[in-house]
């Protein structure tokens, strides 16, 4: 049988084992506008209001219209476009997936060059939340303090040209403003990004950029703006030119940008929607009243041990996170990280057995079937996931000993070149300085632990600074592969 092109017309003509919506994707009509299109959104928010969809035909309102924010998201609107914005969703376990065809987009929206069009979507009185996955670096923030940077230069540009925003805080500031001056009901922001307290985050910054425009302003949005914070949890990869291929000659399906994700998913949201919400509850979503000890789980154990064995995994030659688990010293490495420094971090948990839920991340983040590079994770990863648990364990009088060979891993990273003495791409805002500072220092850490936007005091701190350098010296001087076996035989794990 030749593959069939995705689209709405073509949805009968589709095999099985493909799921097709037991909806008309067509009545789709936008309930929310999404900030950041990309393969987690599409993986996880869009998943559970495609799966409400079928549920109830009420959700059909809450469509999801999507916004590339970059340059390079054009390409995602001109492969979804001709697809009538379906696209295929494949959920891989090691032994067996599930492949299904999602339909809750109503629309894509390029924002890369002009934000007019994404603004007018946002306008539309049945747009109740605007959310956003952006990652931290989309927050404009000053690393060390989270707290919204005023010379960040997207912040700069939006303040220059305040109704024509280029940043995700700009086009909410924004957005806010043209829902006031029409006197219509303020949506609700929802971020899901990786940021401990991400709604307290967003909000401060939106209010931040919100008074340097206008006080006025400001203060309607802290009285009629609602930011709930939420914890979100599901590995994505990114889709690879052989994943669209796969898709073709395994399952008859032609898909521009498909997506591939783990089977397990989670989603913990702070229930403040006073304009209405989707029954994601009905779905799988779990509703409370604080979301945070959750997000700490989460930051703590998965992002903290996704960047350690990303780093170490990088340095060693390894390509994907599954090949990095399968080298038994990291996986020894990171259970002894989660058991002995970041998991003591954490308070009570309700409803969650902690050992239950690390031996769960070691399978996930060992899946043979995720092909889950260290390169993305190192890229997507905000340092603070290593710097925030190292703080309290400074301050509580913890060792820091793996949470300072995870830093060292990253120092040595960000150098820009491996073992070998062949590039590394490092894909951050504060690239070329990492770089530089890396070089300058070589073993010597302090160097890069003096930027203060992502280190703030720590770098004056001797209990960091010592252990941090003992390792940056031996990944310079064994390689990290005999650095992590003398780690393994000097800490015992």
């Amino acid at each position: 049988m030749e593959p069939v092109r995705l689209n709405r017309a073509n949805l009968g003509r589709l095999p099985p084992p493909v799921a097709v919506p037991g909806f008309d994707p067509a009545r789709v009509r936008g309930g929310i506008v999404h900030l950041g299109l990309g393969g987690f959104h599409r993986a996880h928010m869009a998943r559970y209001t495609h799966d409400l969809m079928q549920r109830r035909t009420d959700a059909l309102g809450w469509g999801i219209i999507g916004a590339g924010l970059m340059p390079a998201d054009q390409r995602m609107r001109d492969s979804l476009r001709p697809q009538d914005n379906l696209y295929t969703l494949v959920e891989r376990e090691a032994t067996e997936e599930k492949v299904a065809v999602i339909g809750s987009l109503a629309d894509v929206v390029f924002a890369g060059e002009s934000s007019t069009g994404l603004l007018a979507a946002i306008d539309q009185p049945a747009i109740r939340i605007v959310s956003l996955t952006v990652t931290e670096h989309g927050y404009c923030l000053d690393r060390s303090t989270k707290q919204l940077d005023p010379e960040h230069p997207l912040i700069r540009r939006d303040l220059a040209k305040s109704e024509q925003p280029a940043s995700a805080i700009g086009i909410v500031v924004e957005a806010y403003r043209r829902r006031m001056v029409a006197g219509s009901t303020p949506f609700t922001a929802l971020t899901c990004d990786n940021i401990q307290h991400n709604g307290s985050v967003l909000r401060q910054a939106v209010l931040a950029l919100a008074e340097l425009r206008d006080p006025g302003l400001g203060r309607w949005i802290a009285a009629n703006g609602c930011f709930p914070s939420t914890m979100v949890d599901r590995i994505t990869p990114v889709t690879a030119a052989e994943d669209v291929a796969l898709l073709a000659e395994r399952y008859g399906v032609i898909d521009r940008w498909p997506v591939f994700a783990e089977s397990f998913t989670q989603w913990v949201i702070e229930d403040d929607f006073p304009g209405g919400r989707p029954a994601w509850e009905e779905v799988g979503a779990q509703f409370v009243a604080d979301v945070a000890p959750y997000e700490f789980m989460k930051l703590r154990l998965l992002n903290a041990s996704h960047l350690a064995v990303a780093g170490l995994g990088r340095l060693i030659g390894h390509n994907t996170i599954a090949e990095a688990m399968a080298d038994a010293p990291i996986a020894r490495f990171m259970a002894a990280l989660m058991d002995r420094e970041t998991g003591p971090t954490l308070p009570e948990i309700p409803g969650i057995d902690l050992a239950r839920y690390k031996a769960t991340l070691i399978e996930r983040f060992a899946n043979p079937a995720i092909k889950d590079t260290v390169e993305r994770v190192n890229t997507d990863a905000p340092l603070n996931v290593l710097v925030d648990p190292i703080r309290d364990r400074l301050r509580g009088g913890g060792s820091v000993e793996l949470l300072a060979l995870a830093l060292a891993a990253w120092m040595r990273r960000v150098r820009g070149e491996d073992e070998q003495g062949q590039p590394i791409e490092i894909r951050h805002p504060l690239a070329d300085e990492l770089r530089a500072k890396a070089i300058e220092g070589g073993a010597d850490p302090r160097a890069l632990l003096g930027i203060a936007r992502l280190f703030g005091d720590l770098g004056s701190d001797t209990r960091l600074c010592q252990p941090v350098g003992r390792w940056l010296g031996s990944l310079y001087d064994i390689g990290a592969a005999e650095t992590l076996a003398e780690a393994s035989r000097s800490l015992g794990f």
